[in-house]
């Protein structure tokens, strides 16, 4: 991905801890503006519908995209509100572009929006999302975990 850097990952996250033997394993790419992208191929293991993907684990993707938008800003968030729209159904087997985005920032609010787009560039899956700061003394307690963070080489 030309002009991306690269954000670091996690040990443990179920969408990019690279020691979570269950989980994604995905890889997210920040370009200048903070916008974050990913691509994701989903499997036999991620389908709802036989060959589908699951709209839970679109869901969580698009969660994972827009808090990562955030964390380019260099904010900590949490997600407060969350509400995805499908808009057409997610085969398996094929590269899906996932894309992430701050709209607004107010003093105590952030929103953001994502969205999952097929292979040939249809957009099936958006969000919104409403983000507060997350708590002081949760990331004073997790500083450890937070901490591992490392950009891993693709």
């Amino acid at each position: 991905m030309d002009d991306l850097t690269k954000q670091p990952n996690s040990q443990k996250c179920f969408v990019c801890g690279m020691e979570n033997s269950i989980g994604l394993r995905q890889s997210f790419y920040q370009d200048s503006t903070g916008r974050v992208v990913a691509t994701f191929t989903p499997r036999d293991e991620h389908q709802g519908y036989p060959g589908l993907l699951h709209g839970g684990i679109a869901a969580t993707l698009l969660d994972e995209v827009m808090g990562r938008a955030a964390i380019a800003k260099g904010l900590w968030l949490m997600t407060i509100r969350m509400e995805v729209h499908y808009e057409r159904m997610v085969p398996l087997d094929q590269p899906l572009t996932v894309v992430g985005e701050i709209v607004r920032e107010t003093r105590r609010l952030v929103e953001a929006k994502g969205e999952i787009r097929l292979s040939d560039g249809n957009v099936a899956v958006t969000a919104k999302a409403d983000f507060l700061p997350a708590p002081k003394d949760m990331l004073n307690e997790r500083e450890q975990a937070l901490g591992y963070w490392k950009v891993i080489p693709d």
